[in-house]
């Protein structure tokens, strides 16, 4: 699959999905407001293609905290609402105008945390070879239930074997297990354990 294909099919999907999901979208947003107040989107620089930082917007599903006090675990912060916006993954809908700007794709790895980069192994690093995904071959095969070791294997075998069929059948299986609402939470975990490197 070429890289202009995907892109292609990326405008085309997420323009979609915008307009389909958008009463989906202003409802949510609206129960946030009412129930968290604001602000509605959770904003946070992420490492895109090779590396490069870009903004991601999600709905926010967890309690503002005091800049000032410890940062509390992700259990004690997600809110009622947080939990069921990430069981349904409702919280990754605004994640469409990402895969609009181009920052990401519809398929790929996912795009973690900045801090992580330095973390990688060189073979790790190459999960920055393709455009991080809204869902991804890791997603599909646990999401957050595997180890960070699997997750990282899933995501290499996907930059290395990446078509436009394997795209298809990781969006089938995603649809399957949103509305499964498997492998939200790592063993554990509210969401997933921090990796600490190798």
């Amino acid at each position: 699959m070429t890289v202009t294909a995907k892109r292609l099919i990326d405008i085309v999907a997420s323009s979609g999905g915008l307009i389909l999901t958008m009463p989906i979208q202003a409802a949510t947003a609206l129960a946030i407001r009412a129930t968290m107040g604001r602000p509605v989107l959770f904003r946070q620089r992420r490492p895109g293609l090779h590396g490069e930082p870009f903004e991601i917007l999600k709905f926010r599903t967890m309690a503002a905290t005091d800049p000032n006090a410890p940062l509390e675990a992700d259990g004690q912060r997600l809110t009622p609402l947080g939990i069921i916006l990430r069981s349904t993954s409702l919280d990754e809908l605004p994640t469409l105008w990402n895969v609009l700007r181009g920052d990401m794709s519809i398929v790929g790895p996912r795009p973690l945390l900045m801090q992580y980069l330095e973390r990688y192994s060189p073979e790790q690093s190459r999960r920055h070879d393709v455009r991080p995904g809204l869902t991804g071959l890791a997603q599909v095969n646990g999401r957050n239930a595997i180890s960070w070791h699997e997750k990282f294997c899933y995501d290499l075998h996907y930059v290395d074997n990446h078509s436009l069929v394997l795209d298809a059948r990781i969006i089938a299986r995603t649809v399957r297990l949103v509305v499964q609402r498997y492998g939200v939470s790592a063993e554990g975990s509210a969401t997933m354990p921090e990796f600490v490197g190798n």
